[in-house]
């Protein structure tokens, strides 16, 4: 990183740059695309002749959605481990991500109770597989484990957001959304000293970050072989769970990048967001462009050399056929257009490159989501099924996230009130003794 700090800002400052409101269309548009969106997934479910396309769909804007989600809150949570100080300005912009997390809890309760038989091809064929994989796969041994494992994830995630915002509420005035005061209320009624909440939520997001990290690396590796690798039962890879949510990590930080041009501008946050900013982001979308190349390839090359049907077929379908022109364009729009492109300090730094090199891991993570679905269920087509379902279920995915985001980002602070302005702020490095707030003697 390049090593920016803040400052030490007016509080009033802050809190005055975070107080706008976003307009109402936003919502207004995002809740037309999300009610478009599932009018188009019930019809296609209740139609008979759609019904596998549209819960294919379904589970491919799932994958893609909430893989971004829980990863954007995953990299805040990784700032507090690391304590690191440049990311304060902009945490509160992926930390909206997590709103959508409960959004995501009811779509995959759906998707594993009711759309069993038609997205999952191995469902009603059980009886065909190995002993072994019969029991992983046993439909209620599947249900459960899905859903308690994103349950899991969820659980520490919101806890974690819920300390994150508290400690903003409790030093702001009243503000923002009217739905959300009396969620405001119940963090201002329970925050006491600001010194000693600094300390004690501090203590705490330290803690709950850690076991955050060792529940969202375990966590989404079941859920993606379970939501992805399991519609190829024969198939198997040991470094397919880091693929797929790291692909998520890419993709928050890319539409970070250009939600952070975003709030600067719509706020007029010169002085919070910084060009600083602008290249650290830009440098960790290029590090995890590299690092998703990285753990595609690696997984491809070990099964390429080990030459064994039952994992080699995954891909050779893949690169064959209709498939074949999906997965390049996965590949040129995730790696190797955004890796070339953002070698370039400038380019990292430029509005228009950033939001192009954006688009690119955007269009090419939902394709990447697609192929890795589709193939395994429709085999060797004569057309890659891919029209009416798969756009309008994907409005409706777009719309849920953009309602759940701006609804958020509205009824909290938009900023790290507390630790950019706070007078304690780097007192968190000192450990304190828990009664009179004053530093151990190992540290005087």
């Amino acid at each position: 990183m390049s090593g920016h700090q803040d400052t030490g800002y007016a509080r009033e400052r802050v809190v005055a740059a975070g107080a706008r409101q976003l307009p109402t269309w936003i919502r207004q548009v995002s809740i037309g695309l999300a009610v478009l969106g599932l009018a188009i997934f019930l019809f296609g479910v209740l139609s008979g002749d759609h019904k596998t396309r549209a819960w294919h769909a379904f589970q491919v804007n799932w994958l893609f959605f909430s893989t971004i989600s829980s990863a954007a809150v995953m990299f805040v949570a990784v700032q507090r481990i690391t304590t690191a100080r440049w990311s304060r300005g902009i945490a509160r912009i992926m930390e909206g991500f997590g709103a959508f997390l409960p959004v995501a809890f009811i779509g995959l309760v759906v998707l594993v109770l009711f759309g069993g038989e038609h997205a999952y091809p191995w469902w009603n064929e059980l009886g065909e597989l190995k002993h072994e994989k019969q029991v992983y796969l046993g439909h209620t041994f599947f249900t459960l484990r899905s859903i308690l494992a994103f349950a899991a994830i969820m659980v520490m995630q919101l806890w974690y957001l819920w300390t994150s915002v508290r400690l903003d509420v409790g030093v702001s005035p009243e503000g923002g959304a009217g739905w959300a005061a009396g969620i405001r209320a119940r963090m201002r009624a329970s925050f006491g000293e600001e010194r000693r909440e600094l300390h004690s939520t501090h203590s705490l997001q330290g803690k709950l970050a850690v076991i955050m990290a060792l529940v969202f690396g375990f966590g989404w590796c079941i859920l993606a072989w379970d939501q992805s690798m399991s519609l190829d039962p024969h198939f198997f890879s040991t470094m397919y769970g880091w693929q797929v949510f790291m692909g998520g990590w890419l993709v928050s930080l890319m539409v970070t990048s250009v939600l952070v041009r975003f709030w600067q501008d719509y706020l007029g946050a010169d002085d919070l967001i910084t060009d600083s900013h602008f290249h650290d982001i830009g440098k960790l979308c290029f590090a995890f462009t590299a690092f998703w190349g990285y753990l595609t390839f690696s997984q491809f090359l070990v099964i390429w050399y080990g030459n064994m049907f039952e994992e080699t077929h995954f891909f050779t379908l893949r690169l064959s056929g209709v498939w074949k022109n999906w997965t390049l364009a996965a590949a040129w729009l995730t790696f190797a257009l955004p890796f070339f492109g953002l070698l370039s300090v400038k380019a990292k730094m430029w509005r228009p490159t950033m939001f192009f090199f954006a688009a690119c891991s955007f269009t090419g993570l939902w394709i990447a989501r697609y192929v890795e679905v589709y193939p395994s269920s429709y085999g060797v087509a004569s057309n890659a099924p891919f029209s009416f379902w798969e756009v309008g279920i994907f409005l409706g995915f777009l719309g849920a996230w953009g309602f759940c985001y701006s609804s958020f980002m509205d009824a909290f602070p938009k900023f790290r009130v507390f630790l950019l302005t706070s007078p304690y702020r780097d007192e968190v490095q000192i450990p304190v003794d828990p009664v009179t707030m004053e530093p151990l003697p190992a540290h005087e």
